[in-house]
């Protein structure tokens, strides 16, 4: 633990020097400024296939692959697909079986098949990489690159395992996987699970639990079956996991590139107090376990950190209420067509309270100017997912497992 405090200070100063954030003031969603728009959105939330029903729908995306299939993952580990228009569906489409690899109990329900993603390529070669638990050992966090048949069925025998992460608890486990315009694969990581982060590790640079990686997957590097891209901002210093590209993270659920801008948004999961919003920013230092959003956080035995030069601040934090909520579920900007007043705002919700909110953020000013809430049912908001094409849909496993979507 010596060593990792000595990176954290070599780290903070790194921090110091590129964060683009650093400084910036954090909103209280539940206090707003004055200036902060808070209408109500003029959109509803209505079903967006409603005769489909699939079994805790975790993951929802495209596949870049021109074809206008969208693909949902169910935490249980099948994952299909359906023609993202067709809003009469009723039977998706087996795409891939993983279910006798994954290990998710109820009791245990931060564990599963929490990832999906496609290759840029996919069209091309036919990869995608999952994020999963593993039957294969207690807790073990596994990404792997599958190969897909002409497109429409996993070839099972194709996985090549790219990462297996330990994790000391059932819970924390973030589980966002997805490819930045960059090319490289991000991986949302939790800082491993029970509570107060008992093991340090979102200030510990030398695990990769509580951060944010990026990895070279087109490349092997020596015996691990990918690179390091030159830029990571841990590259070459001691002591640290080249991986990582943010950390001081609890469990991001979930992140999500603006299509438009290519800013990383990640909704980060608080414990006892607050809920934050982050855009993730290479070499950055989100401040957990010493602090929750934007405030101190003690029972880690230290004395925790308020605003600080080392720790970058979130965007935007809300209180643990009955008219808030109590754990956040991120998030995507909505870059699509179907429903233009949305163009621009990050959609995000509550598990909890199934509450639903669009934020604009100023990225000139760095300062949040709306937070309008979004009327509708108040079922627990699962997750978060988007179209090849922009729009964005969002899920819940009520009634179900159903998907929704925004219009005007």
């Amino acid at each position: 633990m010596i060593a990792s405090r000595f990176c954290l200070l070599w780290v903070g100063l790194t921090v110091v020097q590129s964060a683009v954030l650093r400084g910036q003031s954090t909103v209280n969603l539940a206090e707003p400024p004055a200036t902060l728009d808070a209408k109500l959105m003029p959109v509803k939330v209505v079903d967006a296939y409603p005769g489909l029903r699939v079994d805790r729908p975790i993951v929802l995306t495209g596949a870049g692959d021109d074809s206008g299939r969208l693909f949902i993952a169910g935490q249980r580990g099948k994952i299909f697909f359906i023609d993202a228009s067709d809003q009469d569906v009723e039977q998706p489409t087996l795409f891939g079986d993983l279910s006798k690899r994954v290990s998710y109990k109820d009791r245990e329900n931060e564990e599963g098949l929490l990832g999906l993603t496609f290759h840029p390529q996919f069209k091309t070669n036919g990869y995608f990489y999952v994020y999963y638990t593993t039957r294969e050992q207690p807790h073990t966090s596994v990404i792997s690159r599958f190969s897909a048949v002409d497109g429409t069925t996993v070839d099972l025998a194709s996985e090549v395992k790219l990462l297996e992460i330990q994790q000391p608890f059932w819970n924390h486990n973030g589980g966002t996987i997805v490819f930045g315009p960059d090319g490289y694969l991000y991986v949302a990581l939790g800082d491993g699970g029970k509570a107060n982060d008992p093991l340090g590790s979102g200030q510990d640079v030398s695990t990769l639990l509580g951060s944010v990686l990026r990895i070279d997957v087109d490349k092997a590097s020596g015996e691990m079956p990918y690179a390091i891209p030159s830029d990571n901002p841990l590259l070459g210093k001691p002591k640290t996991r080249p991986e990582i590209y943010a950390f001081g993270i609890r469990n991001i659920w979930r992140m999500a590139f603006d299509k438009k801008t290519g800013d990383l948004w990640a909704a980060d999961v608080g414990q006892n107090e607050w809920e934050e919003v982050n855009l993730i920013r290479a070499g950055g230092n989100y401040g957990w376990n010493l602090r929750e959003a934007a405030h101190a956080f003690t029972l880690a035995g230290g004395p925790g950190s308020g605003p600080s030069a080392e720790l970058i601040d979130p965007i935007a934090e809300y209180p643990h209420t009955e008219a808030w909520g109590k754990s956040i579920t991120g998030g995507a900007v909505y870059r699509g067509s179907k429903t233009p007043i949305l163009d621009g705002y990050y959609l995000y919700g509550d598990y909890i309270s199934g509450r639903l909110w669009a934020l604009k953020y100023d990225s000139e000013n760095t300062t949040v100017t709306e937070n309008r809430p979004i009327i509708w049912d108040n079922l627990p908001v699962f997750t978060f997912g988007q179209t090849d094409d922009g729009e964005v849909l969002m899920s819940t496993m009520s009634g179900g497992g159903r998907i929704f979507r925004f219009v005007q």
